[in-house]
């Protein structure tokens, strides 16, 4: 399509038509930086829950494996008494060191005859005197666990205690159980996802807070130091299972998205809070606010410009693009009526190649059949002389229909088998009538099945089959693909004279390929 310059536009028009694009511009470059921007919001909101998911999953998982190895350290003591506890103690431990676990075994023997005690555990003085537990918190559940479990303060540093005691006979009293360093716990919380922009703290359900990035806060009441209510912890009237809300954070006095989701175990009972900081969020959002006011100016100025300099070549564009377009369509013209030319050169020379062709490569197989079966040489002689009447005339424009191909091909292998007999079998499939009526190139079928018979064995023993199914877009010659072992000497007259033929009407052209034990050759129909 050709655009004439001869009803350019006028100055005004140009105004008016650049005003009404800088309008819409405006309108599309607004309605897609909100689009954008609360997309990314959303992505934002999508990768906070994720990193919430995750950090909770971890902590969890971290509090299963501190009662897990509770339950072993039960199972171990109670099996054999006072018998190995020390043995227990030290190989767990040992294990402990090499698997990076947190958890610290320990025991604690009180002899009461004696009055003397025996303790591997840095903290036992709080079994000394369990009246006086100096810097200690008790941490209540209602778990079916049934330990004990402590806070103890000693030299800056907060240890979690969980113990439980096995009473021994002569009313003697062995304490056992684990200690966890809250610094080691918090650490590990940390370094679980240290790009997330979270950080993540536990308290139980009275408040006690057991892990927390500031240590001044671990042990204290979060509903002293943080702004966390007690509709915060309802959780189980949420649907997602965890509160979500906008908060403060206490710990980097910032604004920050903030989780709450019950922590529950058969020994703890508590919440862990995942806090997600969002001037990440607002950050990302401003960018894409800022990217989309620097590209939209942008724009606006090369589409003022544009127009501009469209209005300018108007008139001097016109009088090229006539001149180009001219001498172009000239060209064009002479062009394809030399292509023409040559292709329907090209053809004829074809043509005249394949009749002969044909004709010499009949006689001969007439001279083999004489001298095999002289009843099947006159009836091929017969045969022959009827079918070359299909090539004394052949169409001037190399196509012919479906239905004339189908009639020659048919006379044509009845040379073909009085010849082979039963070295050849030859079956004619119609599954579209259809396709009888549309167009083919001439002598297609014949050239196909002649190449067949030329490359195959064709034995008694090793029939070959050729079958020939008509469908409505295209023919499909197949015949079982058992070359012979020589190199067959010929020319390619007929490969070349079809792919001519469909180059020059511009159609798909023929496709040969081999799919197991046969060779199928697919010839498309013209309109």
């Amino acid at each position: 399509m050709s655009i004439n310059f001869k009803h350019a536009l006028s100055q005004k028009s140009i105004y008016v038509a650049a005003l009404s694009t800088c309008l819409i511009a405006v309108v599309a470059f607004a309605v897609l930086s909100h689009l954008i921007a609360e997309d990314n919001r959303k992505n934002n909101e999508d990768f906070a829950k994720k990193t919430f998911f995750r950090k909770y999953e971890s902590v969890e998982s971290e509090f299963r494996n501190i009662e897990d190895y509770q339950y072993l350290l039960r199972e171990l003591i109670q099996k054999d008494g006072l018998k190995n506890y020390r043995d227990y103690s030290l190989v767990l431990n040992d294990l402990n060191k090499k698997r990076n676990l947190l958890t610290y075994s320990w025991y604690y023997y009180d002899n009461n005859k004696t009055g003397k005690y025996e303790s591997n555990n840095p903290l036992s003085g709080i079994f000394k005197d369990r009246n006086k537990a100096e810097g200690s918190v008790s941490i209540k559940n209602s778990g079916s666990g049934h330990f004990k479990d402590l806070l103890i303060s000693r030299k800056d540093s907060m240890f979690w205690v969980s113990y439980d005691s096995l009473v021994l006979p002569e009313k003697n009293i062995l304490y056992y159980g684990s200690t966890v360093s809250l610094d080691d716990l918090h650490q590990y919380f940390t370094n679980v996802d240290k790009s997330s922009n979270t950080y993540a703290y536990v308290f139980t359900r009275e408040g006690i807070c057991i892990t927390h990035p500031e240590k001044k806060y671990i042990g204290k009441n979060v509903f002293e130091f943080t702004d966390i209510k007690a509709k915060d912890t309802l959780c189980s009237k949420v649907k997602s299972g965890h509160t979500e809300s906008l908060a403060t954070s206490e710990y980097l006095g910032i604004g920050v998205t903030r989780f709450i989701k019950p922590l529950k175990t058969d020994n703890f009972d508590g919440y862990a809070v995942v806090n997600y900081v969002n001037f990440i969020t607002d950050e990302n959002i401003d960018k894409v606010k800022a990217y989309t006011v620097y590209i939209f100016l942008a724009a606006l100025f090369l589409i003022v410009t544009v127009f501009i300099l469209f209005q300018r070549s108007t008139s001097i564009a016109y009088r090229e693009k006539e001149k180009i377009q001219s001498e172009k369509n000239l060209l064009l013209v002479e062009n394809e009526k030399m292509h023409k030319a040559e292709v329907i050169n090209q053809l004829q020379q074809l043509k005249n190649n394949i009749n002969p062709h044909f004709l010499f490569n009949s006689l001969n197989s007439l001279y083999m059949l004489i001298g095999i079966n002289k009843d099947n040489a006159q009836k091929f002689t017969m045969n022959l002389s009827k079918i070359y009447r299909y090539l004394i005339v052949p169409p001037k424009e190399n196509i012919v229909p479906v239905a004339k191909e189908i009639d020659f091909i048919q006379k044509y292998m009845e040379l073909l088998t009085s010849r082979f007999d039963e070295e050849l079998n030859f079956q004619l499939i119609i599954k579209d009538p259809a396709g009888l009526e549309k167009r083919i190139p001439y002598l297609s079928l014949q050239i196909v099945t002649e190449n067949a018979v030329k490359h195959n064995i064709a034995t008694v023993d090793q029939p070959l089959e050729i079958t020939i199914e008509v469908e409505e877009n295209g023919i499909t010659v197949k015949n079982t693909y058992q070359p012979k072992t020589e190199i067959v000497q010929g020319e390619k007259f007929g490969i070349d004279y079809l792919n001519q033929v469909y180059e020059y009407f511009r159609e798909n052209p023929l496709h040969i390929s081999v799919d197991g034990e046969y060779f199928i050759c697919f010839l498309p129909l013209m309109k």
